[in-house]
C-alpha cells in the first residue's frame, strides 16, 4: 500500500510567545522558561476514529488450541489480538513511541502451540539504511505486557515480501526454541524463548544483499521447513531439517519461474502433506506466474495441485494465502495474488487438491460496515493482495482473509463481510475539524483519499470522496468565514482536485487543472471566503513546481511565480486578501496581501534546510502565525509574518493545531506532537497561548509516528484529533 511510506514533511507546531526574541533559531545555550520541569499530565481517553481497515493485512494466525483466539499483523500499523466476546481486534503495540516508530510494521509473529498465552512478534518496518533494527516481542499474557529484545539486523515488514511468512516459529520439539527467517541476513535461532539470538548452524544458503531471504517457516510433525525466496529456475528454494542443526534442500522440489519464489506453507496433519504456495516474484506487486503443490512428508513425493495456471498474457498472477482445516483432512484453501484482469480470488479443495472450486464465483459481499470497500463503484470486488488466509480451527466455514484495505470473513463460504472491528491502519495526512455543519471531522489519508466523518465511531457511511475518487490525498483545505467551501487534492485516474459547497459531503471536480498537477498534486487553500484558490505542486521524488491560482472554482488557472516552489500556501482565516507561505530552503517567511497575485518576503533568517516545518494560522484573527520546527522549536508572529518570536516553553514541535477555548480563555486551545522537556516527544494541549503545556496523551498510548498532523475541535474544548502513520486517526477527550 502506499500508505505505508513514511512521511517526512515538515510538520507544525506551537503556542504562544512568552518572550520576545529574535527571529532567529534557538540554539543550545537559550534558556527555556520550563526546562527541567515535568509538564502537567491530565487523563484522557482515546479511541480511533472508525474507518474500518484501509491498510494491507499481512498475516491472521488462529491460535491451534484455544478457541477463538486470532491475531493479526499489518505492514505498518502494528499487530492485534481477537477479542471474541467483543467481536474486535485489540491493538498490542500502540505503547510504542517516536523513536521506536519503525516497530510498528510487524514482520511476523507466532505462537505456541504448548502455552496458549505465549505470542511472539518480529518487528521491523523497514530494511533501508536509514531504519533502525529489528526487535522481537515476547509476551506471556498474549500481548497484554511484554519483554524486548533488540536485533542486530534489520526487518521489513512494508518491503516487497512482507505478505510472505511467517517468518517466526516455535520450534515443534522445544517451546524454548524459536527461529526468525531474515531477508538480508539468513535464519536466526534462539534457544531461550527469543530473549537471545544467534545465526542458526548449518543453514545452507549464503545471505545476501539482494533478495528475499527466508520467505516462511512452518512445521510439519517435527521437521522444520524454510523457504528462501532468493533462489528460482533450478536453485532449491525450500529446505528442511529434522534435528534441529542439520538443514538440507528438500528434495524433488517444483523449480521454474513459476516456483521461483516460496510464499506460504501450511501442513495437514492427518495426511501428512505440506502445501506450498509460489510465485515468481515475492509480491504483493509483480507477481505474474505461480503454482501449488504439496509434499507427502512421508514418502518424499511432490504433487502439483495448482488451481489454475497464469495464463502468462491477460490473465497473470501468483499464489499467496495457504490454510488447512485442522477438522478435515485434505481441505485446503489458497489464494491468488496480484490477478487484476479477473480479480482476485479463493480456491478450496476437499479432495486434497484434486478439485478446486472458486468461492470467489458465489460470493456475496457485504460492506455496509465499512462502506468505503466500494472505492466508488456500484459493488465492492473480493479483493487483492491476498497473502493473509486462515480457517479456523474450530469452525471449517470460518474463514478469514486479509486484503490490501481489510480482512474479510465467513461463517457459511458464501456470505462475506468485513471483520475488521478495532483494526485500524490508515495513513493520515489531512485532518480539518469545521466550526459548522453535522460532520466534526474530515480526514485525508494514503490510499483512501478524502472521507466526511458524520459520526466518530461508524466508518463514514459515504465511504471514499468521489467526484473524482482518489487515492492518496494531497491537499485538504476548508475556507475560513465560508465552512460549506471546502477543497481537496490528491492522487486520482480522473482529475486530482475537487470542490465541495456542503461541507465535504460531495464534491465537484475542478472543471480543468494545470498540466503540472497530473503528476504532481500537492497542498491547497481556499481564501477566507472561498474566492481563491491556491494550489502547489510536488512531484513524488521531491522535485518542486510553481504554484497556481483559481479565482472561479478551479475553471481557469493561471501560475503564481513568486510564489516559493513546493511551498504549502496557507490562508488567512479573516481576511479573503492574504495567504502565507514558508520557504523551508531559505528560511524565510512570504505574504499576499491581493488574494495571491504576488508574494513578497517578509521575515528571514528563521530555521531552514532539511528538517521539518510547518506554518499555521490561528482561526479567526489576522496574521497570528505559527511556524513548528522539530530542531528549533515554535516560533509565532502576529504581524502578518513580519517578525517573528521565539516560545520558550517548547523544545521541539513537530505539528501544531488549533481547538476550541478553554471555559474563560480568549484564545483557542492549542495542541501539539512536540516536546517541552529533555528527552520526551508527547502529545499536549495549552490553554494559555502555549506558556504551559499539559501532557495529554500516556505511555500505553504513542502510536510511533505522530508527526504528520494535529487539530482541536473547534466546538468541543478538550477534544482532539491526531493522526497516524499506521493507527488511523486517534482522537482524545478529557475523562
Amino acid at each position: 500500500m502506499h500508505a505505508s511510506r513514511l512521511s517526512r514533511r515538515a510538520v507544525l507546531a506551537g503556542t504562544a510567545a512568552t518572550a520576545a526574541l529574535t527571529a532567529v533559531p534557538l540554539s543550545a545555550g537559550h534558556a527555556r522558561a520550563a526546562e527541567g520541569a515535568a509538564p502537567a499530565a491530565t487523563a484522557y481517553r482515546w479511541r480511533n476514529v472508525v474507518i474500518g481497515g484501509t491498510g494491507f493485512v499481512t498475516g491472521v494466525l488462529f491460535h491451534p488450541s484455544v478457541r477463538g483466539l486470532a491475531y493479526a499483523r499489518t505492514d505498518i500499523g502494528g499487530a492485534y489480538r481477537w477479542d471474541r466476546r467483543a467481536a474486535r481486534w485489540v491493538p498490542l503495540l500502540d505503547h510504542l513511541g517516536w523513536d521506536d516508530w519503525n516497530l510498528l510494521g510487524v514482520e511476523a509473529m507466532a505462537v505456541d502451540p504448548a502455552h496458549p498465552d505465549r505470542l511472539y512478534l518480529a518487528l521491523g518496518t523497514y530494511a533501508q539504511p536509514w531504519a533502525g533494527n529489528g526487535a522481537v516481542l515476547r509476551s506471556a499474557d498474549r500481548g497484554a505486557t511484554w519483554q524486548r529484545t533488540d536485533l542486530a539486523v534489520k526487518l521489513g515488514a512494508n518491503e516487497d515480501g512482507r505478505g510472505a511468512g511467517e517468518r517466526l516459529l516455535v520450534d515443534p520439539r522445544d517451546s524454548d526454541t524459536l527461529w526468525l527467517g531474515t531477508r538480508h541476513d539468513g535464519l536466526l535461532k534462539s534457544t531461550d524463548r527469543g530473549a537471545t539470538w544467534a545465526p542458526a548452524t548449518g543453514f545452507p544458503p549464503a545471505p545476501t544483499a539482494t533478495g528475499q531471504g527466508v520467505t516462511l517457516l512452518v512445521a510439519a510433525g517435527r521437521a522444520v521447513y524454510a523457504g528462501w525466496g532468493d533462489g528460482g529456475g533450478t536453485a532449491p528454494n525450500l529446505f528442511r531439517t529434522l534435528d534441529g542443526t542439520t538443514w538440507s534442500p528438500v528434495p524433488g522440489q517444483p523449480g521454474g519461474a513459476f516456483a521461483k519464489v516460496p510464499i506460504r506453507a501450511a501442513y495437514d496433519r492427518h495426511t501428512r502433506e505440506l502445501y506450498v504456495t509460489y510465485a515468481d516474484a515475492p509480491g504483493p506487486n509483480g507477481q505474474t506466474d505461480g503454482s501449488v503443490h504439496k509434499l507427502a512428508t512421508g514418502t518424499g513425493t511432490w504433487t502439483d495441485v495448482t488451481p489454475a495456471r497464469p495464463d502468462g498474457s491477460a490473465d497473470t498472477f501468483g499464489y499467496g494465502g495457504v490454510a488447512v482445516d485442522a477438522r478435515r483432512p485434505g481441505t485446503v484453501v489458497v489464494s491468488t495474488n496480484n490477478r487484476w484482469a479477473a480479480v482476485d480470488t479463493l480456491y478450496r479443495t476437499t479432495d486434497g487438491g484434486r478439485t478446486w472450486t472458486s468461492l470467489k464465483d458465489r460470493a456475496v459481499l457485504d460492506v455496509s460496515e465499512t462502506p468505503y470497500l466500494a472505492w466508488g463503484e456500484d459493488r465492492p470486488k473480493f479483493g487483492w493482495w491476498i497473502q493473509a488466509l486462515a480457517v479456523d480451527p474450530y469452525d471449517s466455514r470460518h474463514v478469514v482473509y486479509g486484503t490490501g484495505a481489510t480482512l474479510y470473513g465467513t461463517r457459511d463460504l458464501t456470505h462475506w463481510a468485513p471483520e475488521i472491528r478495532g483494526l485500524e491502519e490508515t495513513s493520515v495526512t489531512q485532518l480539518v475539524s469545521p466550526p459548522t455543519g453535522p460532520a466534526h471531522l474530515l480526514s485525508g489519508s494514503r490510499d483512501i483519499g478524502v472521507m466526511y466523518h458524520e459520526r466518530l465511531t461508524a466508518s463514514p457511511s459515504r465511504g471514499m470522496a468521489t467526484n473524482p475518487v482518489s487515492g492518496s490525498a494531497t491537499g485538504l483545505a476548508q475556507a475560513a468565514r465560508r465552512p460549506a467551501y471546502v477543497v481537496r487534492a490528491g492522487w486520482g485516474d480522473h482529475g486530482n482536485g475537487a470542490r465541495s459547497t456542503d461541507g465535504g459531503r460531495t464534491w465537484t471536480p475542478f472543471a480543468t487543472q494545470p498540466a503540472i498537477a497530473e503528476d504532481a498534486p500537492g497542498p491547497i487553500a481556499a481564501n477566507a471566503d472561498g474566492s481563491v484558490l491556491l494550489w502547489s505542486f510536488v512531484h513524488w521524488d521531491g522535485t518542486k513546481h510553481a504554484a497556481h491560482r483559481s479565482e472561479d472554482d478551479g475553471t481557469t488557472w493561471q501560475e503564481v511565480p513568486t510564489f516559493p516552489k513546493g511551498a504549502t500556501p496557507v490562508a488567512d482565516p479573516a481576511d479573503p486578501a492574504r495567504f502565507y507561505a514558508y520557504d523551508t530552503g531559505t528560511g524565510t517567511l512570504y505574504a499576499s496581501t491581493d488574494g495571491g497575485l504576488t508574494f513578497t518576503a517578509r521575515a528571514s533568517g528563521l530555521p531552514a534546510g532539511d528538517g521539518q516545518y510547518e506554518l499555521v494560522a490561528a482561526p479567526g484573527r489576522s496574521g497570528d502565525l505559527w511556524l513548528s520546527t522539530k530542531e528549533n522549536g515554535l516560533y509565532r508572529s502576529t504581524d502578518g509574518g513580519a517578525a517573528f518570536r521565539g516560545i520558550t516553553s517548547c523544545r521541539a514541535c513537530h505539528t501544531l493545531g488549533f481547538g476550541k477555548a478553554a471555559d474563560g480563555a480568549a484564545y483557542p486551545a492549542l495542541y501539539q506532537v512536540g516536546s517541552v522537556q529533555p528527552g520526551l516527544i508527547a502529545v499536549y494541549r495549552s490553554d494559555d497561548e502555549a506558556r504551559s503545556w499539559t501532557r495529554i496523551n500516556d505511555d500505553a498510548h504513542q502510536w510511533g509516528w505522530t508527526g504528520e498532523t494535529i487539530t482541536g475541535d473547534p466546538r468541543v474544548h478538550g477534544r482532539v484529533y491526531l493522526a497516524t502513520n499506521g493507527r488511523g486517526i486517534q482522537y482524545g477527550e478529557p475523562v
